[in-house]
């Protein structure tokens, strides 16, 4: 299974409340009670989103933590490699890895680029404005061709 670490897990609950705080600045110590996380590491979280350009800090009574620019801009993909680095599935396809010394043995490497392309492009595609609404639950339906294929799959002897 392919998974977020929980820093970026929190980051996005984190960015989601700054883009539905309309402009107004919102601390560390806030953002953490409203959305009862530990205050230390929504701070280094935090610290993290505006080093990568994400977040402006203010600092004095007024201040806080802002969206550096509208939620539509920034993407889901911006979030994860600001707090996981790139995106890549596996370290050999990892931009700063050096290379595998299984690579010479290895006829698969070659397309790990382009699933990685495929996840990039995909969270590309999903922006912190959508992801601050609420999604309504769509509920799966087939196609009844599908179902009957599905059915005969099933049915076939061996």
């Amino acid at each position: 299974m392919i998974r977020i670490t929980r820093e970026a897990d929190y980051g996005f609950v984190l960015m989601t409340c700054l883009a539905q705080a309309d402009g107004q600045p919102r601390s560390s110590a806030a953002l953490a009670q409203q959305r009862q996380l530990p205050l230390p590491m929504v701070s280094k979280i935090l610290k993290a989103l505006a080093r990568a350009g994400l977040l402006i800090s203010q600092r004095g009574a007024q201040g806080g933590y802002n969206l550096a620019r509208p939620a539509a801009d920034i993407s889901a993909a911006d979030i994860i490699s600001a707090l996981e680095g790139p995106i890549a599935i596996t370290e050999c396809s990892d931009d700063t890895h050096d290379g595998c010394v299984r690579q010479d043995y290895c006829e698969v490497s070659g397309h790990w680029s382009r699933i990685n392309q495929a996840i990039y492009t995909a969270l590309r595609n999903v922006n912190l404005l959508e992801m601050s609404r609420p999604d309504p639950i769509r509920p799966l339906h087939f196609h009844p061709l599908h179902r009957a294929m599905i059915a005969g799959v099933a049915a076939r002897p061996v």
